[in-house]
């Protein structure tokens, strides 16, 4: 008889930055139940997203293709629905997949390959977002402003508290209906929480994890006109000038964002405890990762849209202890690399993908045979002008664009960043080999002009939708009301057999 594959759990977090986390060195964030499942998974120290931004970091991890590729250039992109996903590969490897809470996709389709999705999308699904180059100076009032910061602290309830809440809760239905439900196939279950995710506001009792602890202020701090010209650009867009926020501020959005961790972590725990009682924990392969990460003040900075470390790195754990042994990855990958992984996780050994992608399997590194060490990015959202790249390999982070400086930083001897080596003869054949790499890979006036005609369509297209009557594209969750609970054209002893569940003891007793 062959063996049924493993369920796969993907919990998401948003805008976590990888450095805030127990597991990978911070002293003060609690988060028991993320720190459990990263000692007994693999977890990669030097895991990146391949965009700085909402958007673009999912498409990439949904598709292992770079933006330039697939076009998903900001938070308005559209996700071409001819485009494979990982969803796809596993829903044709035979899972059934579903999604609960945020993805962003744009654009009329909104499913991607997952066979269900449980929740809308807290987010607008049109163009309306779409960035624009053009017009740099005006502001995106939409956007992220200091009223994240200045207003931060504890609340009873939030826009995204509701919709955490209603991830969750549907994410742990979906767990129960496949424990009682008699399905054959395996799962494949992406649950995807809006928090940490700005504004700063936190449930009371998150807030108060945090009472009398010492919270860490911003360890780089930097006047403005000493910043390199993009993360200039961006106090622009955050519309941070002449409203920095005061230490006390800064201070408590960083508990509040502190607290808003905790918070998932809660939610983690309650999912990886419905794993347990089901008793599927052993038969699920639970994969745990964030699209990008937060400032959070480092060098006067909030929000992502940096491909400096707090912006771009992201926490990544793989935890399936019966076929992975637990340890630590120290090489640099990134989340394209997650498509090709969990196809052959999902599959039959090497999976057979129907297009090209830019990631790699971290099966070599799961399993500790090797692997390869390098995340490529790029970021063409709000605060650039022209595409903004980077290649992370080795000890060194090379950022170039074809509208600021080069830089290059060593972060084994420098992980704050405080030394560009751009200016510096000690580092001037690392400097000329990215350099080459980097015209290579990118001819950055062509990416520019690309990336322009498609704000351009976008925008055009956005505006005239709003003419005349509308038909949004947002997620509607089907419900067939007709079939829950009691109804008269079901038996009563048939509703009651199907939705009792007992117990995973019970269960392999009877």
């Amino acid at each position: 008889m062959t063996r049924r594959k493993p369920n796969i759990l993907f919990l998401m977090a948003d805008q976590l930055a990888a450095r805030c986390l127990p597991h990978h060195g911070h002293g003060v964030v609690k988060a028991p139940h993320i720190s459990a499942l990263a000692e007994r998974g693999v977890v990669f120290d030097s895991a990146y997203c391949n965009s700085p931004l909402c958007a673009p970091a999912r498409f990439t991890l949904m598709t292992g293709c770079l933006p330039q590729r697939i076009e998903a250039y900001d938070n308005a992109s559209d996700l071409p629905a001819e485009v494979p996903t990982f969803a796809h590969y596993l829903r044709a490897a035979g899972y059934r997949t579903a999604l609960s809470g945020k993805m962003h996709f744009c654009g009329p389709d909104q499913l991607h390959g997952f066979e269900e999705r449980l929740t809308t999308d807290i987010y607008p699904a049109d163009y309306g977002w779409t960035a624009d180059w053009e017009n740099f100076e005006k502001r995106p009032t939409w956007y992220h402003n200091m009223l994240s910061v200045t207003q931060a602290g504890p609340v009873l309830r939030s826009n995204q508290i509701d919709f955490d809440e209603d991830t969750f809760y549907q994410a742990q239905r979906f767990l129960y209906d496949a424990a009682r439900g008699g399905e054959e196939r395996p799962f494949a279950l992406v649950a995807s929480f809006t928090h940490p995710h700005d504004p700063y506001a936190t449930r009371p009792e998150f807030w108060d994890l945090y009472e009398g602890a010492e919270i860490d202020p911003p360890s780089v701090t930097m006047e403005p006109e000493f910043l390199d010209p993009h993360s200039k650009r961006l106090r622009h867009v955050i519309d941070i000038e002449g409203k920095e926020p005061s230490e006390e501020a800064i201070l408590r959005a960083r508990r509040a964002y502190y607290g808003n961790i905790s918070y998932i972590d809660d939610k983690v725990g309650r999912l990886l405890n419905t794993l347990e009682e089901l008793g599927l924990a052993e038969d699920t392969i639970v994969v745990f990762s964030g699209d990008h990460g937060d400032m959070l003040g480092e060098r006067g900075l909030w929000y992502k849209m940096s491909w400096f470390e707090p912006s771009a790195r992201v926490p990544l754990v793989v935890s399936h202890p019966a076929s992975f042994a637990p340890r630590r990855v120290s090489e640099s990958v990134s989340l394209i690399d997650l498509l090709p992984t969990l196809a052959e996780l999902g599959g039959d050994g090497e999976a057979k993908l129907a297009a090209p992608i830019d990631g790699r399997s971290l099966l070599p590194h799961l399993s500790g045979s090797g692997g390869h060490d390098e995340a490529i990015g790029e970021y063409c959202g709000e605060g650039a002008i022209a595409p903004v790249c980077m290649i992370r390999r080795g000890v060194h982070k090379y950022v170039c664009s074809g509208s600021d400086p080069d830089q290059l930083f060593d972060l084994a001897a420098d992980p704050q960043e405080l030394s560009d080596l751009t200016r510096s003869d000690g580092a001037a054949d690392a400097l000329t080999a990215f350099r080459a790499e980097a015209a290579e890979r990118w001819d950055m006036e062509d990416f520019k002009q690309r990336v322009l005609a498609s704000q351009r369509r976008r925008l055009f297209v956005a505006e005239t939708l709003r003419q005349g009557r509308a038909l949004p594209w947002d997620h509607q969750p089907m419900r067939d009301a007709s079939r829950q609970y009691m109804r008269n054209h079901l038996d009563l002893d048939d509703v009651e057999a199907s939705a009792r569940l007992e117990t995973a003891q019970d269960r392999d007793v009877a």
